[in-house]
Formats: structure tokens, C-alpha cells, sequence
């Protein structure tokens, strides 16, 4: 940058430097999204083709953060979890969050094309996003855990609340009040008993997220012979369990 007189305007700027040895987590999240969902015409409880494109568009922004080691995502939000040691962007957060949301969101316009062919946005999508810190192994879990069971409870009301709109017949105003104070047990045994809908095998994309996680697979040579190569897997699994994590070991060390 060059040199000049004016220069001095840049001491006004905020040091936003991450703590070291942290997890970081850039939050991106839909912004107006029930308004968004309703003008693009999702599906309703849950629009396959419209998390798959989140999923796509997250895969884009791991492909370019070499440091990032996980990523989950559910409804209109994900989490991308930085390594403890990244020094990515110098780890300045409004950086790390601006570079990882903008690019989220032009990958999401950019692909929309592949999951809704037959129509474009009718307005362009806006998603925020947030940095914050996590000092410790548990911490992170946690974090995600929380991000998970989020998923659960919302996707378990809206799967019920959809099913007595959609075919028990009720408003929306309806419908709310007759979830009004139930728990999951209720939910349930509305969807069992009333529409025959057993809750535990509707798809694990739906009840649990979907996780990104770097994992070595076996690549063919053009000789025969094979290699491992790192690439970005996507699953729906348990994260609130150990399973997983002891299955992943890798995703926790510091390197």
C-alpha cells in the first residue's frame, strides 16, 4: 500500500486478532429465510433439494479453508470449525467470518442452478456470520451438541406441525396451539398415531444435520496401484455421542 499523509486514518482500525490455541467457529446463518423459503416455494416440512444446495455450498468454502477440519449444517445455518493452530487471515475475525460468508453465499447462488433448474432466485439470498472462540476439546463438542439437539427439536416440531397442516387439515394458528406445551413424547405419538408417520426412520439429514469432515480415502492410480487422498465426506450422524469422536480421533488433535 502506498505511503502518504493520510495513512494515519488506518490507527482507527480495530485489532481483531482470535485468541491462540482456540477453536474457532465462523456461524453462517440465513438471514429472513422464512420469508426466502416461502417466496422460492420449499417444500414443506423439509426441502431436500434446498439443504442439499447448503450442503453444496458449504463444501465449496471447506474446499478453500485447507485449516477447517469440520463443518455441520442444518436448516438454514452452518458451523465451520477452524484448527486450534489455523493462522488463516492472521486469524482477524471479521476476516475469518466475511471471507467464509461471502464465499458461502456465492457458492449458494452459484449452484442453485443444480438443485432448482426449472427456476432462479427471485432475489438474492443474505446470510450472517459470527466468529466466536472455543478454548477447550469439551467446549467445541458442546458446541456442536448444542447445534445438533438444536436440530432435533426443530425439525421434530416442524415435521408434526407440518403433518396436521398439511394432512390433519388444521391452520397454522391451529396446528401451533395444538403443540402449544407438548414435548417430544407428544410429537410423537401425534405423528404415530394420527398419520402413521414413525419419526425415528424419517432421514437422518433431516433429524440429525449433515457433518463434513476431511477423511483419507483410497484413490485408483492409472497404473492400478492406490493412494490415499484427503477429501471432504459428507454424513448424518450421531456428534452428541462418543462414537464418533473416537471414530475420528484426528478432528481434535492438534497438529
Amino acid at each position: 500500500m502506498a505511503k502518504s499523509k493520510f495513512e494515519y486514518v488506518r490507527l482507527f482500525e480495530a485489532e481483531d486478532r482470535c485468541l491462540p490455541n482456540t477453536w474457532i467457529v465462523v456461524r453462517v446463518d440465513g438471514k429472513g429465510f422464512h420469508k426466502f423459503s416461502t417466496e422460492h416455494g420449499y417444500e414443506k416440512p423439509n426441502d431436500i433439494k434446498a439443504l442439499s444446495l447448503m450442503n453444496r455450498a458449504a463444501t465449496s468454502v471447506m474446499e478453500e479453508f485447507k485449516d477447517m477440519c469440520l463443518a455441520y449444517g442444518q436448516s438454514d445455518e452452518y458451523s465451520f470449525v477452524f484448527r486450534k493452530e489455523t493462522q488463516a487471515y492472521s486469524r482477524r475475525s471479521a476476516k475469518l467470518s466475511t471471507n467464509v460468508c461471502s464465499l458461502f453465499t456465492s457458492a449458494f447462488v452459484y449452484y442453485w442452478n443444480e438443485y432448482f433448474p426449472t427456476s432462479k432466485p427471485r432475489y438474492p439470498p443474505v446470510f450472517d456470520g459470527r466468529t466466536v472462540l472455543y478454548p477447550s476439546n469439551q467446549n467445541i463438542r458442546d458446541y456442536l451438541s448444542w447445534r445438533q439437539a438444536d436440530c432435533h427439536i426443530n425439525n421434530l416440531y416442524n415435521t408434526t406441525f407440518w403433518a396436521l397442516i398439511l394432512k390433519g387439515g388444521l391452520t397454522p394458528t391451529e396446528a401451533e396451539n395444538k403443540l402449544k406445551g407438548t414435548l417430544s413424547g407428544d410429537k410423537n405419538e401425534i405423528l404415530f398415531s394420527q398419520f402413521a408417520i414413525n419419526y425415528n426412520t424419517e432421514p437422518e439429514m433431516l433429524r440429525k444435520g449433515t457433518v463434513l469432515v476431511r477423511r483419507k480415502v483410497p484413490v485408483v492410480l492409472p497404473n492400478g496401484g492406490t493412494r490415499e487422498k484427503s477429501q471432504i465426506v459428507q454424513e448424518h450422524v450421531d456428534i452428541i455421542g462418543d462414537e464418533f469422536w473416537n471414530t475420528n480421533t484426528h478432528l481434535l488433535t492438534v497438529t
